[in-house]
C-alpha cells in the first residue's frame, strides 16, 4: 500500500470503531480510542485499554503513562510518538480502569488485526500482559519481557517485543530500570545489522506458546 492507502485504511477503521456501541464500554465511553501514527512505521506499540485522560481526549498513552512512553522513545531511541503507531487491544475504556475482559478484547480483535495488517511493521511491541498474551499466549511477562522472537500472525512473521505496561513501570523502581533496559535491546532491533531473531525451536515453541 501507499502511504496515502494506509491513511485512507486505518481511518475507516477508526470510523468503525467510533459508530461501535455493542459494548457497554463503547456506550459509556466519552471517547472511542482507535491509535494513531505514523502509518509507515517499523515499529508498532500495543497497550491494553484506554485511562481516563485517554478517554477524554480520544488518543492513546496521553497520561502519566504516556509521558514515560515518550520521554523513554525520546532518551533511548530519539524518536517522537509520531514516529511510530500507538495502540491498544481494547479501544474504549473499562470502569474505572479494571482489566479488559475476553468479550470486549474478542469484539475490538478484527479492528487490531486489520491496523496490523495495514501498518506492516517490522516489530510489534506489547505494553503489559494483555497485550502480550495476544501473540505470546500462557506466559508471565516477568518472564519474557526483553525477549524479541518471531511469531506468525496472520500469515506474516513479525518480531514480538514483550514489554512491561510504563503504567507498571511507574508503579516499582525495579520495574523501571527494566522498562528502560528493554527499551536499549528494542532500539538494537531497528538497525539494519541487528542479528536476526531466530525461530524457537519446535519443542521448546511448544513450552512457550
Amino acid at each position: 500500500m501507499t502511504t496515502q492507502e494506509k491513511i485512507d485504511e486505518l481511518n475507516k477503521v477508526a470510523q468503525e470503531i467510533r459508530d461501535f456501541k455493542s459494548l457497554d464500554i463503547a456506550k459509556n465511553a466519552i471517547h472511542a480510542v482507535p491509535g494513531e501514527g505514523n502509518p509507515d512505521t517499523k515499529i508498532m506499540f500495543i497497550g491494553e485499554a484506554p485511562g481516563f485522560n485517554e478517554d477524554r481526549e480520544g488518543r492513546p498513552f496521553v497520561g502519566q503513562a504516556g509521558k514515560l512512553l515518550e520521554k523513554t522513545l525520546a532518551e533511548v531511541m530519539n524518536l517522537k510518538r509520531d514516529d511510530v503507531y500507538i495502540t491498544n487491544i481494547v479501544k474504549f475504556r473499562p470502569p474505572d480502569n479494571r482489566d479488559p475482559t475476553p468479550v470486549e478484547i474478542e469484539a475490538c480483535r478484527d479492528w487490531l488485526d486489520r491496523q496490523i495488517s495495514i501498518i506492516a511493521p517490522k516489530i510489534i511491541c506489547t505494553l503489559g500482559r494483555f497485550s502480550m498474551a495476544k501473540f505470546i499466549p500462557d506466559v508471565t511477562i516477568s518472564r519474557v519481557h526483553g525477549q524479541s522472537r518471531f511469531v506468525e500472525f496472520g500469515g506474516i512473521k513479525y518480531i514480538i517485543f514483550p514489554m512491561y505496561h510504563p503504567a507498571a513501570a511507574l508503579r516499582a523502581g525495579s520495574m523501571m530500570q527494566e522498562f528502560i533496559a528493554d527499551f536499549h535491546k528494542l532500539k538494537t532491533l531497528l538497525s539494519p545489522v541487528s542479528p536476526i531473531v531466530p525461530m524457537p525451536p519446535p519443542q521448546a515453541q511448544t513450552s512457550l506458546f
